[in-house]
């Protein structure tokens, strides 16, 4: 007992010389390490920690002169680089009592993708095509990043990864739809292309977004609270996002892709304002307004009729919201499958969103149809749709549209496209009020336009 007693003391001090030469060193979040893609032609916010009051030294070699920075009383440092266009590699020196040096960076376009399973699904899972998708990958130029999965109640710093090159073997475990969306950028813009995977299977929104988001607002908060717990992942707010998105701030991207919402059907009432507030929330932590591209969740049969439907009515609602895009799966589904193996097309639709509307290098119909608007013409509804050019049917007859009247009792109805619109009536409505689309968990429709674009489900109530 005597001997642990007089070690004691000896090990604290041991520890702490060890801390306070730690703390002298100059040292950096993950996101920045070898092999990195930093976002072309912008003024890049690089930080790290150092010894208080250190004078910190960068210069990276397209720059023409250096940058000096000087470690605060916290011992952390802040400043801003500028970035050119595109190129590399290039090496980026951070100097002070010691010397960190970043080998072999790119500069291009950096997205963020993230979500649940559906994104985290790599090509060794079981895809479409795999074992030819990832004896392919062989992408110099497209690094990747997975954020290894942790939970946290307090927001961090420090998370797990780093930056890999795209090869067969890196390819095969990382994000499938990550990497078919970047390979589709990289060979349309033919810049290097960094994508950064944070997800984590079976978790829900709220999980994934900052604490003050859904406990300041009492509809949130209680609706976050009807989430069960699950032996797989976090379910409570802000649990992941502290661990695996708050310390990727303020590290600039392009944009963010989104893959999630089946974890969310618990609480699909709330899923619009919940995905919502997520997207805000981002925006205003990165402190600019990026892209947010997502998919929309798949048909799929689960437990009650109406959950499934009821999310991915609530992502099309979403929509709303300025500089956001949304793709529809409904074609590319099993329904009997929470995963759907096409994940080259789902990135691709998200891709073609991207480089439409983004990049604009193309000019291209990138969306399905989606629900405009309803007029009443005695006994028929007229509806009508945006991206609505080419409308038509893959069958016979178009399917899963109802129609109700004042009663609210729909029924399977008759749909006919004219003139770019769609006639809705049943012998059973003389009056009607109200017409949905698709609305069952397993309903795989056969509206689609021009581009060969899946409609989304909707209803007008």
């Amino acid at each position: 007992m005597k001997t642990f007693i007089k070690r004691v003391p000896l090990t604290v001090v041991v520890l702490f010389i060890f801390l306070q030469f730690s703390k002298a060193n100059i040292s950096l979040p993950e996101i920045f390490s070898d092999n990195m893609v930093l976002q072309q032609k912008s003024d890049i916010i690089f930080w790290g920690w150092a010894k208080t009051g250190e004078t910190i030294v960068i210069k990276a070699d397209w720059m023409d002169s250096d940058i000096t920075v000087k470690a605060d009383v916290q011992g952390t440092w802040k400043t801003t680089i500028k970035t050119p266009g595109f190129g590399g590699p290039y090496n980026i020196h951070i100097k002070g009592q010691n010397e960190v040096i970043l080998k072999n960076v790119l500069i291009g376009e950096v997205w963020l993708c993230s979500g649940q399973s559906n994104m985290e699904m790599s090509a060794q899972w079981g895809i479409d095509n795999g074992d030819e998708e990832i004896k392919n990958a062989n992408f110099p130029e497209i690094r990747l990043f997975t954020v290894g999965a942790s939970t946290s109640h307090y927001p961090q710093d420090h998370l797990s990864g780093k930056w890999l090159v795209c090869t067969p073997d890196e390819m095969k475990t990382f994000s499938a739809i990550g990497y078919f969306f970047a390979r589709k950028l990289f060979k349309e813009l033919g810049v290097p292309v960094g994508i950064i995977n944070s997800s984590w299977g079976g978790t829900p929104a709220e999980s994934w977004m900052p604490e003050e988001a859904t406990q300041k607002n009492d509809f949130l908060r209680e609706a976050a609270a009807k989430q069960k717990v699950v032996p797989w992942g976090p379910v409570e707010p802000a649990r992941i996002y502290n661990s695996m998105i708050n310390p990727l701030i303020p590290f600039r991207i392009a944009g963010v892709l989104w893959y999630q919402g089946e974890a969310n059907t618990i609480n699909c009432y709330a899923y619009k304002q919940l995905f919502s507030a997520l997207i805000t929330s981002w925006r205003d932590k990165w402190g600019y307004e990026f892209p947010f591209y997502y998919a929309q969740i798949a048909p799929y049969k689960y437990g009650s009729p109406f959950e499934g439907v009821e999310v991915r009515d609530a992502q099309r609602r979403v929509l709303e919201i300025p500089n956001t895009g949304m793709v529809v799966l409904s074609d590319l589904c099993d329904t009997l499958n929470i995963h759907p193996k096409n994940k080259q097309d789902a990135a691709l639709r998200l891709a073609n969103i991207a480089l439409n509307r983004y990049y604009k290098t193309v000019k291209i119909e990138d969306s399905g149809p989606m629900y405009k608007g309803m007029t009443i013409d005695k006994n028929k509804a007229v509806i009508s749709f945006d991206h609505s050019e080419g409308l038509h049917t893959a069958g016979d007859k178009l399917t899963y549209f109802e129609i109700a009247g004042d009663d609210k009792i729909f029924y399977p109805a008759e749909a006919k496209i004219k003139d770019g619109q769609v006639i809705v009536q049943s012998k059973k409505v003389k009056s009607p009020v109200a017409v949905r689309f698709a609305w069952k968990n397993t309903a795989v429709p056969n509206l689609f336009n021009g581009a060969d674009l899946p409609a989304s489900c909707f209803t007008t109530e």
